[in-house]
């Protein structure tokens, strides 16, 4: 069992409504999802916040939030998510890499959250490209298994 694994998923999230989600992540993140587990979410609107709203309210799993620069450059909802885990004494650690808020500084992000896991889990919308697809092809050069569920 891994004891970090790395959440990545498209923005683009209403198309399925939030009991969708629920169903999805209680049969794709509960499996890894009990006390002693790190999960590294990136603080994005989409995917990120949908997870790290479930993780907080339905686990014991410990929450890292990473952004590429600051929290207060996310967009609201996004800090509003972190702000619930944080509410809830859920959020362990919130990592602001004061990098940049354009493609680069998410591609940064990512590869920080998968050095530091052993295994990725990817929400992806598309069939090919995008960040999700970046950090699980960057994954798997890691020789680190993915698990890859299409939403």
């Amino acid at each position: 069992m891994p004891r970090a694994v790395t959440i990545t998923g498209t923005r683009s999230t209403g198309h399925r409504t939030l009991a969708e989600y629920r169903a999805i992540f209680e049969d794709y993140l509960r499996p890894f999802a009990h006390s002693g587990v790190r999960f590294h979410l990136g603080g994005a609107s989409g995917i990120d916040s949908l997870a790290l709203l479930w993780l907080t309210g339905e686990t014991e799993a410990e929450l890292v939030v990473v952004v590429p620069a600051e929290l207060t450059d996310q967009p609201a909802d996004a800090r509003r998510a972190v702000e619930t885990a944080r509410e809830a004494d859920r959020l362990t650690e919130l990592v602001e890499l004061g990098g940049q808020t354009r493609t680069p500084g998410y591609h940064a992000r990512n590869r920080w959250m998968v050095d530091r896991s052993q295994m990725t889990i990817g929400f992806p919308h598309a069939a090919s490209g995008g960040g999700t697809w970046h950090t699980l092809d960057y994954t798997a050069s890691q020789d680190k298994p993915r698990l890859i569920v299409p939403v």
